[in-house]
C-alpha cells in the first residue's frame, strides 16, 4: 500500500522517494536532460508505475530508449544434450527478458572439453561479448582465460561449477554440497538393506562433481556407515562408457545397493539397467539417484531404474544469472557474487 491519499495527483517527490534517488535524477529521466545509470531508471520506472504517476508511461519510454545494447555469452556442454539445450533456450528467454538491457545472447556448445580447447574457445567467444558465461573445469588454462579476459574488461562467470581463479565475476549454480547428501540420504534410506554404492563421475575436474562426491561420502560416513562407497566410474560424459561400466558394476557387485550419477552418461547408465532387468526379470536394481529432470531422467523415474532426480530450476538459475550479468557490464558490484539456486527434488510420484 502506497499510504497515498486516494485521488491525489502523485509528484516527481513521491516518485523519488519511493525510488530512492533525488529529484534531479528523475526530473533528468522524465525530460532527457542527461542519462541515467540503467539500474536506476529501472527503480524509477517501477515506483513510477506502482505510485500510478501520470507520466509512467513517458518514463518507461524513457527507460527502454536509454537502455544500454549489451550482448552476453554462454559457452555450455555437448550440443547434443537435452539439459544444455534446455538451458540455451532458458538464457535466450532471459536476455531477451532482461528489463536493464537492450540484450542479445550468444550461445554455443563444446564438444571437445580439454582445457586447451575450452580456454581457446573461452578467449574467441569473449572477443565478441560484453560478460561470459561458462561451465568448465576448474584448470589453470582455464584461470588463465578468465583472467586475461577480465584484463580486456569482459567479466567472466562460472556457471554450473565453480572456478578457484579469485578473478571470476561470479558464480551460477545449485549446491553441490546438498546434492551429494541429499543424494546420500536417498539411497540409504531407500537401499532394502546395506551393500555397496557406485559413484558415476564425468571427470575429475569439475568442482561440482568433486564437492557433490565428497559430500555423498561425508553423509555416509556420518549416518550410514554399514554401506560401502565404491571409487568412482568416470564416464568422460560417455553413454558408452557409463553403460559399459554399468555392466561391470552389477557383475562385480552381486550386493550393489544404490548408484548414483554424478555427472554425464545417464543415459548409458538407465540403458544398462533397462537389459540387465530384460535378461533377469527378478533382478532388484540398486536405488538410482541422478541430476537434472530430462526425457530421459523422466523416463527413468517412470520405469524404475531411478528413485529421485536432483534438478535445477534452469529459469530461475538463467534470470538470476542474465540480471549479473547486466549489472556487472555497467560495473556494479565489483566483488564476486554467488547466485546459488534451490534444488528441486522429483521422484516417480512427483511427475
Amino acid at each position: 500500500m502506497s499510504g497515498l491519499t486516494p485521488g491525489r495527483r502523485i509528484t516527481l517527490e513521491a516518485v523519488a522517494r519511493a525510488a530512492g534517488v533525488s529529484l534531479s535524477t528523475v526530473d533528468r529521466l522524465l525530460n532527457a536532460r542527461a542519462p541515467v545509470r540503467s539500474d536506476t531508471a529501472e527503480r524509477v520506472r517501477e515506483a513510477a508505475e506502482r505510485l500510478g504517476f501520470r507520466a509512467s508511461g513517458v518514463i518507461e519510454q524513457r527507460t527502454r530508449g536509454q537502455r544500454p545494447r549489451r550482448t552476453l555469452g554462454f559457452l555450455l556442454l555437448f550440443p547434443g544434450s537435452s539439459f544444455y539445450r534446455a538451458l540455451g533456450r532458458e538464457l535466450e528467454a532471459a536476455v531477451e527478458a532482461e528489463p536493464s538491457i537492450r540484450g542479445q545472447a550468444r550461445i554455443e556448445y563444446m564438444e571437445d572439453l580439454s582445457a586447451v580447447s575450452v580456454a581457446a574457445r573461452m578467449l574467441a567467444l569473449g572477443a565478441g561479448v560484453d560478460a561470459l558465461a561458462v561451465v568448465a573445469a576448474d584448470h589453470p588454462r582455464i584461470g588463465e582465460a578468465v583472467e586475461q579476459l577480465h584484463e580486456r574488461g569482459v567479466p567472466v562467470f562460472a556457471l554450473l561449477s565453480d572456478l578457484s581463479t579469485p578473478l571470476r565475476a561470479g558464480f551460477a549454480g545449485p549446491d553441490s554440497r546438498r546434492i551429494g547428501r541429499s543424494a546420500a540420504w536417498f539411497i540409504t534410506r531407500l537401499a532394502r538393506e546395506p551393500g555397496r554404492v557406485a559413484i558415476f563421475v564425468g571427470t575429475h575436474r569439475f568442482q561440482c562433481q568433486e564437492l557433490a562426491e565428497m559430500s555423498f561420502r561425508s553423509f555416509v560416513r556420518e549416518h550410514a556407515p554399514r554401506f560401502e562407497v565404491l571409487e568412482p566410474m568416470m564416464t568422460l560424459d560417455s553413454p558408452a562408457l557409463a553403460a559399459e561400466g554399468m555392466h561391470a558394476l552389477l557383475r562385480r557387485h552381486p550386493d550393489l545397493r544404490g548408484l548414483y550419477v554424478d555427472g554425464g552418461g545417464i543415459e548409458g547408465v538407465l540403458a544398462a539397467l533397462r537389459e540387465a532387468r530384460r535378461d533377469d526379470p527378478d533382478l532388484v536394481l540398486p536405488v538410482g539417484v541422478a541430476h537434472d529432470l530430462t526425457a530421459q531422467t523422466r523416463a527413468g523415474l517412470m520405469g524404475g531404474e531411478l528413485q529421485a532426480v536432483l534438478s535445477i530450476p534452469r529459469p530461475l538459475l538463467a534470470s538470476r544469472l542474465v540480471r549479473r550479468m547486466a549489472e556487472a557490464t555497467e560495473g556494479i558490484g565489483a566483488t564476486p557474487t554467488s547466485l546459488v539456486v534451490p534444488i528441486e527434488t522429483w521422484t516417480p510420484e512427483s511427475l
